[in-house]
């Protein structure tokens, strides 16, 4: 079996061969990882780095690493400051609300419902960020903020690492977009989004985390 540079030292074994009715039945085929490279080194390395683009939202370096496997590579990685999503609830009618935008996104070829987010400008904090970014796009306000999740947009090649608050409280305002959003808001009760989210009519990772740590913490009452 030929396999790729970055999994040269990976071994698989497959089990087909081990089994004659797996022969003539490509369902039975299955690949096993029976061993993963050892870390020989307890962070990865950085033997260069250089800006190799740079926009009004993020910048792309091109960097040479010795990674943790002992493997040297070339990395272009996208660099981006941070975002804040928000999950903004609305508990005012008994069952829980959840406050979606409706927005075109260029990079998707479509219209994408999201939970409202934004970037982290330097030097402010996250909670600091998700306020004005509700407040921005949605005109809301909330009472009660609590961070519930934290995770890597797309670790493979982009450093944006995302933080989900939960919003209660909520309070309507006057929005203040910017030039090039055009956002339109929908309070979708909570048991509508997650079969949004499961028939694929939710299709943004960041509310599809949201959405279904929403349904799972409301189960858990």
């Amino acid at each position: 079996m030929r396999l790729t540079r970055s999994l040269r030292l990976v071994q698989f074994r497959d089990i087909s061969a081990e089994d004659p009715r797996a022969q003539h039945a490509e369902k039975h085929r299955r690949l096993y990882i029976t061993s993963m490279p050892k870390a020989s080194l307890k962070k990865a390395r950085v033997l260069s780095s250089r800006v190799s683009y740079r926009g009004p939202v993020f910048w792309v370096t091109t960097d040479k690493v010795m990674e943790p496997t002992g493997i040297r590579v070339r990395r272009d990685v996208v660099r981006h400051s941070g975002s804040v999503v928000i999950l903004a609830v609305d508990e005012s009618s008994g069952s829980p609300r959840v406050l979606l935008e409706k927005q075109y996104r260029h990079a998707a070829g479509r219209f994408l419902l999201e939970l409202p987010a934004g970037r982290i400008d330097e030097g402010e904090e996250g909670l600091k960020a998700a306020k004005r970014e509700l407040l921005e796009e949605t005109g809301y306000s909330a009472r009660s903020w609590k961070r519930v999740l934290h995770f890597w947009a797309s670790p493979g090649f982009m450093a944006e690492a995302m933080s989900i608050y939960l919003a209660r409280g909520l309070k309507a305002g006057a929005a203040q977009p910017e030039d090039d959003e055009v956002i339109e808001l929908k309070l979708v009760p909570l048991k509508n989004a997650v079969s949004m989210v499961l028939k694929g009519t939710i299709q943004d990772a960041k509310t599809i985390a949201g959405v279904l740590w929403l349904d799972r913490q409301t189960r858990k009452r």
